[in-house]
């Protein structure tokens, strides 16, 4: 365990992000109260204190410390590791910010004798500042001085960033961000439920007989929307969860058939549908996407190794990723992507590697690979004693040798975002052949367009064209979202009257 005690609350989630990256398999525990912390050393000695105060001379002192001793009535010890201070007028609180994180990596750096790829960054969108630079008309060296000056990021990820902010400000060339909004639609259901996973969504045996009535709420929402946004340009469509081919296709043709009678397709540029599990997807529910027009869909293997398949709770064979894969192929999709996970439980490089050279015979035309983030509410956390003896680590080694693949394939990154408890510094990247690109995903990633989402655990996003976003969600129970679903559209109408 790591302690972090500050004086004051300020900047928590930027000093536990940062610390955590150096020490991505420490428990680390940042709280500005003093007894609280003491009490945590109390119970278990740490392996580093430190002390972060915002001291009102214009100044912050970083304090790094190592326990010494274990006094009498279970009172620590401590010795002086590192000490920085640091000047700062706390008038500017992004400079403050900027300020501290740097001193805090400095010292970090220099305690561990490490460097990170992504430097002091800890935020969940990288891009956005490379893009916003380049937005200003500013060039792509003083943006490199800016990102390795400020962040410290290293020349390889700078780079990568540039590349995909330029990118994604070609794909979104001609969007409408004023008068054009996205739509997701999420169905809350699942063959199983994945070990990593802490998304609202219920294994679909609990709905058996029910599922009905969540379309039934999910249809008003769909009608107040269509109704209160049919002045705007509907530029995409993501139906995703969950797995929404665990619906029926009977089900699945209700749902589309209601989407292509309330709203108009005149500006529709993408249309997804994640199909998601392999043992969900099945040709009479392929045919149904094809006849209502997808354009985009994803089968998710996750990995190829069949062990790790059964360990996670996915219950789908790598046989069913790739007849499913094929499938789809035959039925004339010719935009899939499919998703991986690095990090999974007991993996190895070379398991990476095998899945890669299964996936490289398939050639999607998307590939999304995803580092490992373990939520508080996913059994890998709750229930960490079933997966003892096994090692969950990602390493630079997977993420470069995942990229090295995408590149063979014709794949280049198109967009980037990182996530709270990934396990690591790392970072989810999705790579995509010229022109299939997903345009929603760079819509919600970068927070350029109005984002109504529908269904349980959904999030609206309003932008606002100074960049203030407000977001408010819909409850993630089903039981519930079914019940208070008048509720729900009114959280709509105030967000976006």
């Amino acid at each position: 365990m790591i302690t972090v005690c500050l004086n004051k609350a300020e900047f928590e989630y930027d000093i536990h992000s940062l610390v955590k990256a150096f020490y991505p398999e420490k428990d680390v525990k940042v709280f500005a109260d003093r007894e609280k912390i003491e009490k945590l050393e109390q119970e278990r000695m740490p392996w580093l204190h430190m002390e972060v105060a915002f001291c009102g001379e214009g100044r912050m002192e970083l304090i790094l410390c190592l326990p010494a001793e274990e006094l009498a009535g279970g009172e620590s010890s401590f010795r002086l590791a590192a000490k920085r201070i640091v000047e700062t007028d706390f008038s500017d609180r992004k400079a403050t910010k900027n300020k501290l994180k740097q001193a805090l990596y400095q010292m970090l750096s220099g305690y561990t004798g490490r460097t990170l790829p992504w430097g002091a960054l800890t935020g969940i969108r990288p891009v956005k500042i490379p893009m916003s630079m380049l937005e200003q008309g500013i060039g792509e060296d003083k943006v490199r001085d800016y990102m390795a000056g400020t962040y410290f990021a290293t020349r390889q990820k700078i780079n990568l960033s540039i590349e995909i902010a330029k990118r994604e400000m070609e794909v979104l060339q001609g969007i409408d961000y004023k008068q054009g909004y996205s739509l997701y639609v999420g169905i809350p259901f699942c063959p199983s439920i994945c070990s990593y996973c802490s998304f609202s969504s219920s294994p679909i045996g609990m709905w058996e007989g029910k599922t009905d009535s969540y379309l039934d709420a999910l249809d008003k929402e769909l009608t107040y929307t269509a109704s209160s946004f049919s002045h705007k340009k509907l530029n995409t469509i993501y139906i995703g969860g969950g797995t929404p081919t665990t619906l029926s296709p009977s089900q699945l043709d209700r749902l589309l058939s209601w989407i292509a009678r309330r709203f108009s397709f005149a500006d529709l540029l993408e249309y997804t549908v994640e199909a998601g599990r392999p043992d969900s997807i099945t040709r009479e529910k392929l045919n149904v996407l094809r006849e209502h027009g997808i354009s985009r869909i994803s089968i998710n293997p996750q990995t190829m190794k069949q062990e790790t398949l059964d360990l996670i709770g996915r219950r789908h064979t790598v046989g069913q990723a790739i007849e499913s894969f094929w499938l789809a192929r035959e039925l004339g999709f010719d935009n899939i992507n499919m998703d991986l996970i690095l990090g999974l439980p007991g993996e190895t490089l070379e398991d990476v590697r095998g899945t890669m050279e299964q996936v490289k015979r398939l050639s999607p035309d998307n590939l999304t690979v995803h580092s490992l983030a373990i939520k508080r509410a996913a059994r890998l956390k709750m229930f960490a004693e079933d997966y003892e003896g096994m090692e969950i680590q990602n390493s630079w080694d997977m993420v470069d040798l995942t990229a090295a693949y995408a590149r063979e394939l014709g794949l280049s990154p198109y967009y980037l975002y990182r996530q709270k408890n990934m396990a690591g510094n790392f970072e989810n990247v999705g790579y995509a052949r010229p022109g299939k690109a997903g345009l929603y995903n760079i819509l919600m990633m970068e927070e350029k367009q109005d984002i109504v989402a529908l269904g349980a655990g959904s999030i609206s996003k309003r932008v606002y064209p100074s960049g203030q976003i407000e977001r408010v969600e819909n409850v993630k129970d089903v039981a519930l979202y079914i019940g208070k679903i008048e509720e729900m559209i009114d959280r709509k109408r105030k967000l976006f009257i």
